[in-house]
């Protein structure tokens, strides 16, 4: 069991959208664990199953594919701070975990974190035993939905100045926590493009 203070976080996160009680509390710590992984540790392959979900509480982590010619692309990355979305605060591949297929990205730490971890087992638990936990992961997979379907929209149909400039307006602070390479993968486009870009917009 998970003491209630290392949960807080969570809490504090599940309290935007329902009332907790303590039995809720007890139980959720009751199902989850505290994991602490170092710089550059794998948490996920792609190909491999997903079978966890993590809560991010410390440090940062980044999700990421292969597109067809082989090069790597951040889909999202992973943090716990005010202007944090729900994208940023869980870790897994949703699809495969939902589904049971094989995930399609892979995630790796970028520093020390510190984060909360559920299996499977321990969400359908949860759901099954708490209509306060249930109703918050319907609200929780309605924003996630919404979050990733603008991210994949973007990344289709906008041009890479205006993915840029969208950034800027909707994430600045990703420029301050995460190295150009990164952000250039994030945005779809080649380190010296991003470059260029900066000097023009």
């Amino acid at each position: 069991m998970t003491s209630l203070t290392a949960c807080e976080p969570f809490f504090q996160y599940m309290r935007r959208y329902v009332d907790l009680d303590d039995e809720t509390m007890q139980l959720i710590a009751a199902h989850t664990k505290e994991v602490i992984y170092p710089k550059k540790h794998t948490l996920l392959l792609e190909g491999n199953p997903c079978d966890k979900i993590y809560f991010i509480v410390s440090g940062t982590a980044r999700s990421y594919y292969s597109d067809f010619t082989g090069k790597t692309m951040t889909w999202t990355f992973h943090f716990n701070s005010e202007v944090s979305i729900p994208r940023n605060l869980f870790i897994d591949d949703h699809r495969a975990f939902l589904t049971g297929q094989l995930s399609t990205i892979s995630i790796e730490t970028l520093s020390q974190i510190k984060a909360l971890s559920f299996t499977k087992d321990q969400v359908n638990f949860l759901v099954q035993n708490s209509s306060v936990y249930a109703d918050w992961l319907h609200k929780i997979n309605e924003s996630t939905f919404v979050h990733m379907y603008d991210r994949a929209l973007n990344l289709l149909t906008l041009s890479a100045v205006d993915r840029y400039n969208k950034m800027l307006k909707d994430e600045p602070h990703l420029l301050q926590m995460f190295s150009n390479y990164y952000i250039a993968s994030y945005l779809g486009i080649a380190p010296q493009s991003l470059s260029r870009i900066r000097g023009i917009v």
